[in-house]
Order: structure tokens, then C-alpha cells, then sequence
């Protein structure tokens, strides 16, 4: 039986300067009503300019971490982020099995930081196709991400001249890796209209918005399928989950506090400051 409230198990890296990473995940589950837990994965040294170093929690403590939510506290979604290597992406699927088809598992394939650096090393994408793909519930990439997982440029799906049509033919190679439903963001495509593409067992849904202009885009990803976790334990259909997820992370994009020179974080509290008149939020 479910929880009050919404339990959200976050399997990811820290990030230092708490963009993006588990920080974002703590952030986004408690302003959508949840409660998050965290199994710690990698701590990395980053700020807005990028990561500078790296260290991988042992694949023995991660499992830990994750057996002592769940023989406690219970869980009502997971959401993985940063995984790191095969061994550890095999231990956190062997982890995960017993819970897949009764919670929702969001899978977010971190593979390179937003200044480029690399967070999946090459050999591991194997493991994160064969092993944990199949236990997910909705399978979150961007179009690099899908790329490499695919094993296929976006180009080949004919998106230089039909992108909308590209991310649906995209999204449906992706489930058939073995996902319930995948969620490709459209984000690195080029000009003023974003579009996002959700394919479910129930059909595709885009949803289209216009590009803020801003440098301040960091975790965003993390963000949203953070977001659609939370949504998703409690109770939120795929379909809801995914409007108010977009909007939430849109309103974090255009109340961004500014911070750092490079790519800076959202505000995740943007709800809070808009509640008290603040002008910055969007609400």
C-alpha cells in the first residue's frame, strides 16, 4: 500500500553545486509533494562550468543504500540518474527486479554532464540496454543520449527534414529496447520551438513550447524525470504526469536565480517565491 506521501528512491551522482544530480532530485520530489530517499552513486566535483572530478561510491554501498530504503521505509517510484559502470548498473537492475511492474521506475540514462564531460563510460551502455531498460517504466533521454543507446544518429530517422516525425520514429526504437514508455526530449534540436515526444502502449503525445533564452539550463533533465517520478507515485497517469512535469521545469528555466558563469541552475523553489509575490517566478 502506497504512502501519504509520495516515497521517491533517487539512484544518481551528487553534484557539488547542486544543479543537477541527487540535489536537483531532493529538490524537485519535495516541491511536488514527495518524500525523497537517495542511494548515492558517484560524487562529483562540479559547479556551472563544469566537472572537474569524479568518485565512484562502491558498487557494495550503493546496494546498501538501496537495501536499507527498501527494507524500512518502502518506496513508491525510483528514479536512476548517473550510474557510472556496467558492474554498478547490474547491481542496481538485480536491486530493482523484485519492484519492476509494481512501482513506477524512471530511468534517466545520464551518459555526458551539460559541460560536456563524460558520465557513462562506453562499455557500460550495453549493461544499461540489456539490463535495466527492460525494468523501466518510462526511459527519459535526450537526443545524444537516445543516439548512443540506439546506436543511431537522429539524422538517419530522416530529422533534418521532419524533426517532430524523427522523435516519434526515435521514441519507438527506444521502447522496443524495452521500456514501458519513453520520454524523448527535444531540447537539442535547433530553433525557437522546443518539442518533447511521450510513446506509451496508448500512442504518442508532443508537446510543443517556445525556447526560453537562457544559459541558466542545467539539470534540467535530472529535473524532469525527477518530476515525473514524484507525479507518478502519486498516482498521476503518464499523460498528466508529463504536462505538469514540462510545466514545472519550464517555470524553474524562467525563474533561474542567475548563478555561476557558466550553465547555470534552475529554481526548483520557484513555487515557494511565486506564493509570496515574488516577480522572478513564474509560478
Amino acid at each position: 500500500m502506497s504512502a501519504p506521501i509520495p516515497r521517491v528512491l533517487i539512484i544518481a551522482g551528487s553534484d557539488s553545486g547542486g544543479g543537477a544530480g541527487i540535489q536537483a532530485d531532493i529538490k524537485t520530489v519535495t516541491m511536488l509533494g514527495g518524500y525523497a530517499m537517495t542511494a548515492v552513486t558517484a560524487i562529483t566535483v562540479q559547479n556551472t562550468l563544469g566537472v572537474s572530478a569524479v568518485h565512484p561510491v562502491p558498487d557494495e554501498i550503493v546496494a546498501a543504500q538501496i537495501e536499507a530504503v527498501l527494507s524500512d521505509i518502502g518506496v513508491d517510484a525510483v528514479k536512476t540518474g548517473m550510474l557510472g559502470s556496467a558492474s554498478l548498473i547490474g547491481v542496481i537492475a538485480d536491486a530493482l527486479a523484485p519492484l519492476a511492474g509494481r512501482v513506477p521506475i524512471i530511468v534517466d540514462p545520464v551518459m555526458t554532464a551539460k559541460g560536456g564531460a563524460a558520465l557513462l563510460p562506453r562499455a557500460a551502455e550495453g549493461a544499461l540496454r540489456e539490463r535495466l531498460l527492460p525494468l523501466a517504466s518510462l526511459l527519459t533521454p535526450n537526443i545524444p543520449e537516445a543516439e548512443r543507446l540506439l546506436g543511431r544518429a537522429f539524422a538517419s530517422f530522416g530529422g533534418a527534414d521532419a524533426p517532430e516525425s524523427a522523435l516519434a520514429a526515435m521514441a519507438g526504437a527506444l521502447r522496443a529496447l524495452g521500456p514501458a514508455a519513453v520520454l524523448l526530449k527535444g531540447g537539442h534540436l535547433d530553433g525557437p520551438r522546443l518539442v518533447d515526444c511521450l510513446d506509451t502502449p496508448a500512442g504518442l503525445r508532443m508537446r510543443e513550447g517556445q525556447r526560453l533564452a537562457t544559459r541558466h539550463t542545467h539539470g534540467t533533465g535530472c529535473t524532469l524525470a525527477s518530476a515525473m517520478a514524484v507525479l507518478m507515485a502519486g498516482g498521476r497517469p503518464l499523460e498528466a504526469a508529463f504536462a505538469e512535469a514540462h510545466a514545472y521545469v519550464r517555470a524553474a528555466i524562467a525563474a533561474a536565480p542567475g548563478f555561476g558563469a557558466g550553465h547555470g541552475p534552475l529554481d526548483h523553489g520557484h513555487p515557494l517565491r511565486s506564493s509570496k509575490g515574488d516577480p522572478k517566478s513564474v509560478g
